[in-house]
């Protein structure tokens, strides 16, 4: 006696829900006319983290957990004090550098012009010993002194190119640590809202450590999955609605921005009809930048709700998909 009463409570409980669906898409108007398909997903925005470039200690974080943060704006500081006093060192490397240039400049124009006279000593000499009035042993002499002058010349512009090389050297170096420095402050890369504080200050971290994570509110969509027949029939650019649970009865308008070239779903064999309507395929539906930005404070990620598309571009969107938001965004 007792199962055919647990069945007739069950099938009481059936009738009792498929009722009160039925009061719900039918009593309330909403069903959905052809040309049109619907999935069921939840609102999301691309993630961006915010990590260190070099391993360090972190200074401190200057943004919490759900505060909002504009593109640029600094968010943490890394204990950069090692760096800087490196710093210092290459630009005082830096500077030497320079004056050995100098100093080596002028040992080259010293060198040059000792050249200048030992070849005119030796030019005047060879032309005394032409008139006999020298000695081949002078002239040979002068020779060896324009020799000795030519190779301190050619000493001393080692010297100047080798301190020249030392400067180049010194300036990148001093750029590479300006630019370790200037690393050390971190900003945003775009404008979000914080989702995870990662780190606190005191803490070491590693090449690439991750402080904070944002999520970019100009890329909100919603994903949803549709079958390959729906899927096959959507056009990139299409119209979408959302309807989320906190928001009901006040469609948020949307544009078809991506449909997955591969199935999210597939049985291993797609021969017959009946597995390839099993195939799903991923969509999604993104909300209108103007749109997010005019309601910043109200986005918020992971909200669920069902997304709506539109599959033929000349069926009529029904009335209680239509709302303010959708007018407002049509303007």
């Amino acid at each position: 006696m007792k199962r055919p009463l647990i069945l007739v409570l069950v099938l009481a409980a059936l009738i009792a829900a498929a009722g009160a669906a039925a009061y719900y898409y039918v009593g309330r108007g909403r069903t959905l006319p052809p040309g049109f398909a619907f999935g069921n997903g939840r609102i999301e925005a691309t993630q961006v983290d915010v990590a260190t470039k070099a391993a360090g200690r972190v200074l401190d974080v200057l943004a919490e957990e759900g505060d909002f943060v504009n593109r640029g704006q600094v968010v943490a500081h890394m204990d950069v004090q090692e760096t800087e006093a490196a710093l210092r060192t290459a630009e005082a490397q830096a500077s030497q550098a320079r004056q050995s240039r100098d100093t080596a400049t002028h040992v080259v124009e010293q060198r040059k012009g000792e050249l200048e006279l030992a070849a005119k000593e030796l030019e005047r000499q060879e032309t005394l010993l032409a008139r006999g009035f020298a000695t081949e042993q002078k002239v040979d002499q002068y020779r060896t002194t324009r020799l000795t002058a030519a190779a301190a010349l050619a000493a001393a512009q080692s010297s100047l190119a080798a301190s020249e090389s030392a400067i180049r050297a010194a300036e990148a170096e001093v750029d590479r640590l300006t630019r370790m420095v200037a690393d050390g402050t971190l900003v945003a890369p775009k404008s979000g809202r914080v989702i995870y504080r990662l780190a606190e200050p005191g803490e070491v971290l590693g090449s690439g450590g991750k402080v904070l994570t944002l999520i970019d509110l100009s890329d909100v969509y919603m994903t949803i999955f549709l079958p390959a027949v729906e899927a096959g029939a959507l056009a990139l650019g299409a119209e979408a609605r959302l309807l989320l649970e906190p928001l009901p009865d006040r469609a948020v308008p949307a544009n078809v921005s991506f449909v997955s070239a591969r199935a999210q779903f597939t049985p291993k064999q797609v021969e017959t009809q009946r597995e390839r309507d099993r195939m799903m395929f991923r969509v999604k539906l993104k909300v209108p930048q103007a749109l997010v930005e005019k309601y910043l404070d109200h986005v918020k990620t992971g909200v669920t709700g069902i997304g709506y598309v539109r599959l033929d571009p000349k069926a009529a969107w029904p009335d209680w998909l239509q709302s303010d938001l959708v007018r407002e965004a049509a303007q």
